[in-house]
């Protein structure tokens, strides 16, 4: 017990940064042949971490080794290396390796661990586990006080050095300014730092009902350095609830490394945990330059609030950064409205690049590159406005309201709906004095981190959605809202402009048909073409992305189109099938960025808001014969990406094989109307997951 005593002396008496520590010390390996060295850490109740572990490789039929005698012998058990293998050992020279107990033994059930050659029954190198050891493990400490505004909370748990689990987590989210707040000291004071939410952003806390949360610390933070937690309003200064950080805490080392990146340019804000801003002002020129963790494929957007007064998209004049294989872009956008753009009776309207509004690109691009998947992208613009209306002026004095977000790309490199975006305001001073970097260092988070964990968790798809009845041959085809990753995105492997096809109440569901039989779509997705985020007529093609009314003639050359579209003498086509709008939509109440915390599909819709104009619907009537491809999409003529698959069948006792597999939600609806809105009737949920 003497060791553990001196290893938590130790880290009571120093800062122990994400890097310094690596868990329980156990001590050296005691050598006896073949060079054999290294520090040994109890990691948690399982793992094993060498630090500069050496051995030449030259004993006949060493492995690591363990077991319960008093000593090490031959009646033991192998112990995997760290690929998780149980080959001979190879040569190590001064690495770092984590080795974990086969089987789920635990690190208290064993008395030893050691590096044993088995052929010669030689032990090359050991080290003794003390009696009555305890293993690092996740610590359950006290509740938050409750002090204002609702808080309150289950037991708090410290899952490892910069992991926190907050369960039954209750905050009001009434006040402005509030944040997950830490700090040194015997209580929550002004000093304190804010840390980004469980979803990385770090703006004021919206409210939490019996929510359970993970909070990972930012860079290099670890719970040694902080003694306490807190909700904290920072403009008045008041803790509304916290906790108390013990000291001397046995837990488990994180699984994150730091990620070394630090921007050239002198002052740096961190927009979210993924998101970092640096810029200066060099004369008549403002640079930039963004650095994101984010996927090859997604663009970074930034640019001046529509609204000088708060964060708001329309209006805003905005930078969209991305790479394009090898090469790095940045282009000037214009924001008027909130969807793709769109040519509105003869005007581009929506979220489109200056050029197609009559602007002028104004960014230059001066470096690119990815590394350890950090995109960072540098460029520059004028101060003022150069000849373009839609241009806003970067003001040298004062704050200025600013915008951001992270989307995806489609496979035209144009953006689609973005994932990260920020909800309260943001203002920056650009041109501030001295220069501030107020930014932490990117980390990189091992599978196996609690936080990983959680967030994987909420990226496990709502599918698949399907729609198969033989004897249904009426589909209600309607608008709502993508989710999040958990939605459109992972059912159909495409971004969305912000709406998708609901039919039959479920989103973007695959549908089963068969050749031969007529099938009415009853289209309710808006039929007013001058409110273009609201006008979707259906048709049927053999386009995966859709949006026909997008694409120029070469294009359309390129596709079939089956039902939904007629033709005038010149080509162009015209839809047949819209209809007034019904619209799953998201109350004003719900967080859009927290779509993912639903566990199935069918939760998340039964949160929406739903609404029907009235009117007619659309109708279109289709009847799949020989000459269609068995695997066709409805789509939507104006926007690309808001639909699914329809699978065309011969008999529907040829059903594709997937269609029998588990996690599959099959719906069979009868709907009926009210003045107010429609009822779902006997929803048959096979295998819901």
């Amino acid at each position: 017990m003497l060791i553990v005593f001196l290893v938590f002396a130790t880290i009571s008496a120093s800062v122990i940064t994400a890097e310094d520590y690596q868990g329980l010390f156990l001590g050296k390996l005691n050598t006896y042949a073949h060079q054999v060295s290294g520090d040994v850490y109890a990691v948690d109740e399982y793992t094993i971490l060498i630090k500069s572990f050496f051995y030449d490789g030259l004993s006949a039929d060493a492995f690591f080794w363990s077991g319960a005698t008093v000593r090490p012998s031959n009646i033991g058990f192998i112990v995997p290396d760290e690929t998780g293998r149980t080959n001979k050992l190879r040569r190590y020279n001064n690495e770092d390796i984590t080795i974990r107990l086969p089987e789920d033994k635990k690190l208290n059930s064993i008395k030893w661990f050691s590096i044993w050659d088995i052929r010669d029954r030689r032990n090359l190198a050991d080290i003794y586990i003390p009696e009555e050891f305890e293993p690092p493990s996740p610590q359950r400490i006290s509740e938050f006080s409750r002090i204002s505004n609702g808080v309150q909370s289950g037991p708090v748990v410290i899952l490892d050095s910069k992991t926190i689990a907050i369960p039954e987590l209750y905050y009001d989210g009434l006040s402005e300014n509030t944040f997950f707040w830490v700090g040194d000291g015997p209580q929550p004071h002004s000093s304190g730092r804010k840390i980004p939410n469980e979803q990385g952003y770090l703006e004021s806390l919206g409210p939490y009902s019996n929510e359970e949360i993970i909070l990972e610390l930012p860079g290099s933070m670890t719970v040694f350095e902080i003694d306490w937690l807190a909700i904290w309003n920072a403009e008045h200064e008041i803790n509304y609830g916290s906790v108390i950080i013990p000291d001397n805490l046995n837990i488990p080392p994180s699984l994150t490394s730091l990620i070394k990146h630090e921007s050239p340019l002198p002052n740096c804000e961190q927009l979210h945990r993924r998101l970092q801003l640096s810029w200066e002002i060099f004369g008549p020129q403002i640079t930039f330059e963004v650095a994101g963790q984010i996927d090859p494929n997604d663009y970074i957007a930034f640019g001046l609030s529509g609204s000088p007064n708060r964060t708001q998209m329309i209006g805003a004049d905005v930078s969209i950064s991305y790479l394009d294989g090898h090469f790095g872009k940045t282009e000037d956008y214009n924001l008027t409205e909130k969807y793709p753009c769109t040519n509105v009776l003869g005007l581009h309207k929506g979220i489109c690049p200056d050029s197609k509004v009559g602007g002028v690109e104004n960014f230059q691009i001066h470096t690119y590159v990815r590394e350890e998947g950090i995109t960072k992208i540098t460029y520059r613009r004028n101060l003022i406005n150069t000849g373009d209306e839609g241009d806003r002026i970067f003001e040298k004095q004062g704050k200025s309201s600013v915008i951001w977000a992270i989307g995806k790309l489609n496979p035209l490199k144009e953006p689609r709906m973005h994932h990260y975006y920020p909800k309260g305001l943001i203002q920056l001073e650009f041109g501030r004095k001295p220069a501030v970097r107020n930014c932490y260092q990117f980390t990189k988070t091992s599978e196996r981190s609690p936080y990983t964990i959680s967030n994987l968790a909420k990226r496990k798809t709502w599918g698949p959605l399907r729609v198969f009845n033989q004897s249904l041959t009426t589909f209600y085809a309607r608008l709502g809202v993508p989710g999040g990753i958990r939605g459109y995105t992972s059912l159909t492997g495409s971004t969305s402009p912000g709406l998708v096809w609901y039919i039959n109440g479920l989103m973007a569901p695959s549908l089963f048909v068969k050749r031969g039989r007529t099938y009415l779509f009853r289209v309710e997705g808006g039929n007013n073409p001058h409110n273009a985020r609201y006008y979707h007529p259906l048709y049927i093609t053999d386009d995966a992305m859709g949006g026909l009314v997008r694409q120029d003639d070469k294009e359309r050359k390129k596709r079939h189109v089956y039902a939904g579209i007629d033709y005038d003498r010149k080509g162009r086509p015209t839809p047949t099938a819209s209809g007034r709008l019904c619209l799953w939509d998201y109350p004003n109440s719900m967080d859009a960025r927290k779509a993912d915390n639903y566990q199935t599909f069918i939760q998340f819709r039964n949160a929406l808001n739903y609404t029907c104009e009235q009117g007619n619907v659309g109708l279109l009537q289709w009847t799949p014969n020989s000459s269609t491809p068995d695997v066709v999409y409805y789509q939507s003529f104006t926007q690309r990406n808001m639909g699914g698959k329809i699978f065309v069948l011969d008999d529907f006792s040829l059903l594709p094989t997937f269609v029998s597999g588990s996690n599959t939600i099959s719906l069979s609806f009868l709907l009926v109307f009210t003045p107010l809105f429609f009822l779902t009737i006997i929803p048959m949920l096979n295998n819901l997951s």
